[in-house]
């Protein structure tokens, strides 16, 4: 039998804790190089336990453990550099962002294009107000790395360049297509709407709209049916809101 496997200070996020017998906790996380794995943090929740005050979402890490990456034991956690946390505007963002990680990734398997988009996004939140843009800049690439993703700036096919002032229909196993004569414009999305998606700009109300309409039918076939809980604590946080204060105008952003 060859030695037990072990991994020294792999960079990851913790998407996930649950309390696990009287002491321990089991943890999700996902790593740059093993993507996400589920361990055995032991012990941690006694008296003077020193990983409970690491064990935090949103902040970068360095874990190890030995074992295979589900159901391994958690050997140890640092933080890397001084932590700097999600202002509380964007914890419910932040918690989506995990949450997608946690039901379209598989265990064991290696993301990095997607470790590198999650925090990306999670410095856009921690630096801007608005969570909207980093959610959908996230949603997409998340998406490409599934191989799902849509090529939005031509039409299917490898076609020609989008017109920018032209509508158009999407599909999610074809692709981009010219809207009918006669569609209605509210069913479909104006070209600079979706080559501001294809570019990574969507630096403006509009686009930003017709991207979380598109990118949220995109990732309905992936989720397979799975409801997101975050959307539906987002709605009624939402709706509180709105009962509150009727001339808010702030709109859910999930």
């Amino acid at each position: 039998m060859g030695a037990p496997r072990r991994v020294q200070l792999e960079p990851a996020f913790l998407l996930h804790q649950r309390d696990y017998r009287d002491s321990s906790r089991i943890v999700e996380c996902f790593s740059r190089g093993h993507g996400r794995v589920c361990l055995f943090a032991k012990g941690v929740r006694r008296p003077g336990g020193a990983l409970a005050a690491v064990l935090q979402p949103f902040l970068p890490l360095l874990i190890s453990w030995s074992g295979p990456g589900d159901g391994g034991t958690l050997t140890g956690a640092e933080m890397v550099g001084a932590p700097v946390r999600l202002p509380a505007r964007a914890l419910m963002s932040g918690f989506y962002l995990n949450e997608l990680l946690l039901k379209l990734l598989g265990r064991e398997d290696p993301f990095p294009d997607v470790y590198e988009a999650y925090t990306l996004a999670l410095e856009e939140l921690r630096a801007t107000p608005a969570a909207a843009r980093a959610l959908r800049l996230f949603e997409k690439r998340l998406l490409e790395a599934l191989g799902v993703g849509l090529d939005y700036a031509h039409l299917a096919g490898g076609g020609a360049p989008l017109d920018a002032d032209a509508y158009y229909h999407v599909h999610a196993e074809q692709g981009v297509v010219a809207a009918p004569p006669g569609a209605d414009p509210g069913r479909g999305y104006r070209g600079r709407e979706l080559l501001s998606l294809a570019a990574e700009e969507l630096t403006d109300a509009a686009s930003l709209a017709s991207a979380k309409r598109l990118l949220r039918a995109a990732l309905e076939a992936p989720l397979d049916g799975r409801e997101l809980a975050t959307r539906g604590v987002a709605r009624a946080l939402g709706e509180r809101t709105r009962r509150a204060a009727p001339d808010d105008t702030e709109g859910n952003t999930r």
